[in-house]
């Protein structure tokens, strides 16, 4: 044989000839003879151990295999053409066990190797390999290039195409294998791109797989390969850009919205590593709003990740980045068209709930009851009609049942808390509001380090009327301005966003003469009231309290009401607690904006300390009492303190003689005016009067006497002065009563009796709904009240070391008189008058006659009841009286009658009155007294006997006088 023309060569050159061959037949579209070339040089390569073109062969076998099973590309793309050998319906026949197997004669081979007649080859070709096999022919291929160290690039081709395939067949994991052998292949000296682009492929390989997460960490290798320090023109643009591509693999949008529905997915640390290098990425790019934006992504949805010390690292960095570039809420586009949304920080601070809060009290808009045309826009014909409840469903659901007015304050209130370490600065914190105009007052706050729920106020004025929805909030934190909508916030609470804002009202301001008092009365909240004064007075003082109105608003007070409300109903008042003239307030509306107006109420305080014996626990048991037993004397009764009295040391003891009552009303202020009233709103102002009483006089017991005259009595009081101070007590047409600390005296007063007839009585509709109980409390406070008129009782403190501290007020009896002193001191419905000679005769006037002249008697009887009286019979019985115990009625020679000694008085009507006469003839000089009694025959006897009480009657009869001459 010939040098290098040996066996073993020829059957190199004859397998390298016949899969040069076969990649002709490939390119030519010759599917069929390429399979059969690359079987046979697979067949002569393998034999000579030509390892690097025997892979090359099985990779052509591979190939061609690949394009018969798959004729659209591995690509996923449909093919150009159709296939030439069959139609892809019998491929399926195609993939059974031995199908790759070649039958080739080597007989039919020529001396070089190749046969002249490539048919019958074809026709011995049964089919070419299955999918399987395909996998394994490249591994063997692969395995084949790993022995040559300069064949790095080739097996890694041959390592991507069997991943291409592999991806077709859905056997990821396989192909997996194959990309990581591909990762450890050494491709020697490459260039920087040469690298990014190997990185790139690898990437796309793992995505076609569906290894994202893989496929994104060989990306980001290419973004850092990108600005690789031996790059003397680092492509920052570039890793920026495949940067932005590593963000699906590891479960990262730059979408806030997407890391609020639910827990986090990905891994934190991955994220936060990439989100900061797109933060250097941008700042290198000369982009520092990109790079803003970036950081701001990273504190909003990693923060629950960052530890103290980044966390202050990272709002380091923001705080210096915005000093250049603030953060905003406009959408970056950049250059690629990809858009960047906006990052609000709604964590920082995080806001657990919002509340729409109610103006105060005395601001809260009423409407007027009744009003016409009143929820018009909810009108319909039907009771219940079920679209209009289903359109409006939604918006009840949201609509709070309070109101705004235009031009106040109104306040929304946020809990908020502070997740970072440090203390929060958080700036121009204002609301987000659509409807109405509205101008929002932005806050300044600053949280404590992990605060806790902290209340914050965020306040603005509407502008016009109408509905405003309270959107969300906005809010400046290290630079960064942001809008945070509450639909946005996850696990806020709200009660409703949608308020209705009415037209403009006034506004009042109280100030008072009295000063202000921590007291608020029980029923009513501190909120109610705007204000409450407080007064201590003596029973029956009377404070005057000066009320300014000023109309603080922009809209003019044009109705103004004032009404009156006693709350604490456990003492029983006497008279009118609180009194006004509200007349010359009224004058001066409309009131403008800035004027003021003043009104002056007097506090009187009248209560009943009938029942608390224990104030008078220290008299003495000589005699005087209290509650209506008898009294010995009528001399003044000087207190003594009891022996076993023991001081009193506890808290509880100084609470039992703790005798101060308290008093407590509201006044109510309701006044409107402006485009609010026209739409039937009000406004309502209260202030609350608490007033501490102290017990002044005490009248411990009430008894009558009779006086001389039938129209008259005498009212015996016994007072006692309960104070620390002297007092004085003074009734009308009576001497002034001195009284020492803790004395009692009598004070005997001489009255006039009381027509109580005369009082108004209750209509027949109140009698039947009243309790007779009631009744009959109502009726003896009108006769008290009366009773009280007529004396006018007054008390004075007196103060001598301090005259112009001198105090005074009225005293009342009411609730010491009971039934026994009110019927004696009512006047008689039956009154008698009896006249002598044509005078009255009444107390002790004296009638004068001559003895021998006849004397006229006429009584006459008028009648007050309800109703008639009568017939009447009166008996006339004359007496002396010696003064001394004895009477004499034994004067038959002494007086006598002209005509019978009875009078008689026939029926008389309501309201009117009967005469009856008589005379009488005196023998003798002498006082004589004239007992007119009523017969127990008469018509009358049902009637009390105090109707028939007639007065005494006097006469002194006297010599006649001498005639001259006599």
């Amino acid at each position: 044989e010939h040098l290098g023309l040996g066996r073993h060569y020829k059957k190199r050159c004859q397998g390298r000839m016949r899969k040069h061959v076969g990649d002709l037949c490939l390119q030519a579209g010759m599917l069929q003879d390429a399979l059969v070339h690359y079987h046979m040089a697979v067949e002569l390569l393998r034999g000579v151990n030509d390892f690097l073109w025997l892979g090359a062969a099985l990779e052509g076998l591979c190939s061609a295999s690949v394009i018969f099973h798959y004729p659209g590309g591995t690509a996923g793309k449909t093919a150009g053409r159709k296939p030439s050998i069959s139609q892809p319906a019998d491929a399926g026949k195609r993939h059974r066990p031995g199908a790759q197997e070649v039958l080739i004669d080597p007989g039919a081979l020529t001396a070089n190797g190749i046969s002249a007649d490539t048919s019958t080859e074809i026709g011995r070709a049964k089919n070419c390999l299955s999918p399987e096999d395909i996998i394994e022919k490249y591994k063997e291929a692969i395995s084949y290039y790993g022995k040559y160290k300069n064949a790095g690039v080739i097996e890694l081709e041959a390592c991507v195409k069997a991943v291409r395939v592999l991806a077709i067949q859905k056997r990821a994991r396989e192909a997996s294998e194959f990309l990581q052998n591909a990762v450890y292949i050494n491709l020697g000296q490459l260039s920087e791109e040469e690298k990014i682009q190997r990185y790139s492929i690898l990437s796309e390989l793992y995505e076609l797989i569906g290894f994202h997460r893989k496929s994104a960490f060989f990306k980001r290798v290419a973004a850092m390969q990108c600005v690789a320090p031996t790059i003397p023109e680092p492509g920052w643009r570039a890793c920026y850009k495949l940067l932005l591509e590593t963000l699906p693999g590891y479960s990262l949008s730059l979408d806030p919205k997407d890391f609020s529905k639910g827990t986090h997915r990905g891994w934190a640390a991955v994220q936060m590593r990439l989100l900061h290098e797109l933060v250097y990425a941008s700042r290198r790019m000369g982009n520092p709003g990109l790079s803003v934006r970036h950081l701001s992504f990273l504190l909003q949805t990693m923060l629950d990740f960052l530890s103290d010390q980044e966390k202050k690292e990272v709002t380091q960095s923001l705080e210096n980045y915005t000093s250049k570039c603030p953060g905003g809420m406009e959408v970056i586009t950049l250059p690629d068209g990809l858009k960047l949304p906006p990052v609000p920080f709604t964590k920082l601070p995080i806001v657990r709930s919002v509340r729409l809060l109610n103006l105060p009290v005395s601001l809260r808009p009423h409407k007027v009851k009744g009003l016409l045309g009143q929820n018009m826009s909810t009108a319909s014909p039907f009771i219940y009609s079920p679209i209009i409840m289903h359109n409006r469903g939604e918006e009840r659901c949201k609509k709070i049942d309070f109101q705004w007015v235009q031009g106040d304050v109104c306040e929304v209130q946020l809990m908020v808390y502070n997740p970072m370490p440090y203390e929060l600065r958080v700036e121009n914190m204002g609301l987000l509001t659509s409807g109405v105009e509205f101008e929002s007052l932005p806050a300044a706050l600053s949280l404590p380090a992990e605060s806790g729920l902290y209340p914050v106020t965020l306040v603005g004025v509407p502008r016009t009327a109408g509905n405003i929805t309270v959107n969300g909030y906005h809010t400046s934190v290290f630079g960064v301005t942001s809008d945070c909508l509450l639909e946005g916030l996850v696990g806020v609470k709200t009660g409703g966003c949608l308020v209705e804002v009415i037209p403009s009202l006034p506004r009042l301001q109280l100030s008072t003469s009295l000063p202000r008092s921590a007291h608020t009365a029980q029923p009513m909240s501190k909120e109610e009231l705007s204000s409450t004064v407080s007064v201590q007075l003596f029973n029956g003082e009377m404070q005057q309290l000066t009320i300014t109105l000023e109309n603080i608003g922009s809209e003019g007070i044009e109705t103004l009401e004032l009404t009156s409300k006693t709350v604490s109903t456990k003492e029983k008042v006497f008279g009118e607690f609180l009194s006004w003239e509200l007349e010359d307030a009224l004058s001066h509306l409309p009131l403008k904006p800035g004027q003021a107006v003043t009104l002056a109420v007097s506090i009187k305080v009248k209560l009943d300390f009938s029942g608390q014996e224990n104030l008078l626990q220290d008299l003495n048991d000589d005699g005087i009492s209290v509650t209506g037993l008898p009294i010995s004397s009528p001399l003044r009764q000087v207190l003594k303190p009891r022996p076993e009295t023991k001081p009193v040391s506890s808290e509880s003891g100084k609470a039992e003689y703790s005798h101060i009552k308290t008093l407590e009303a509201v006044l109510n202020f309701r006044y409107s005016g402006g485009a609010g009233k026209v739409e039937g709103y009000y406004r309502e102002l209260s202030l609350g009067v608490h007033v501490d009483v102290e017990p002044s006089v005490f009248f411990t017991r009430v008894s009558t006497l009779p006086a001389t005259s039938t129209r008259q009595c005498h009212l015996l009081l016994d007072i006692f002065n309960p104070t620390e101070h002297e007092l004085t007590v003074s009734a009308k047409n009576n001497q002034d009563l001195v009284l020492h600390a803790s004395e009692c005296q009598r004070m005997a007063i001489q009255v006039d009796k009381f027509d109580f007839e005369s009082l108004p009585q209750p209509d027949q509709e109140t009698v039947r709904f009243s309790n007779p109980k009631q009744l009959e409390e109502e009726r003896q406070h009108a006769q008290g009240c009366q009773i009280n008129s007529k004396l006018e009782f007054h008390a004075a403190i007196l103060n001598r070391t301090h005259p112009s501290l001198r105090r005074r007020g009225e005293a009342s009896v009411e609730g010491v008189l009971n039934q026994l002193v009110l019927e004696h001191l009512q006047l008689a419905p039956l009154q008698w008058d009896v006249l002598v000679n044509g005078k009255p005769c009444d107390c002790d006037v004296i009638a004068d006659c001559k003895v021998g002249d006849a004397v006229t008697l006429e009584v006459k009887l008028t009648n007050l009841s309800k109703n008639s009286v009568g017939p009447l019979a009166l008996t006339v019985v004359p007496y002396q009286d010696y003064q001394n115990g004895v009477q004499n009625y034994d004067l038959e020679d002494a007086v006598t009658f002209i005509g019978s000694n009875t009078f008689y008085i026939d029926t008389v009507k309501p309201k009117e009155s009967s005469v009856c006469e008589g005379a009488l003839l005196f023998l003798y000089t002498g006082d004589f007294y004239l007992n007119i009694k009523f017969q127990d025959d008469s018509a009358g006897r049902e009637l009390p006997l105090a109707w028939f009480t007639l007065p005494s009657v006097h006469i002194r009869a006297l010599d006649p006088p001498l005639q001259a001459g006599a």
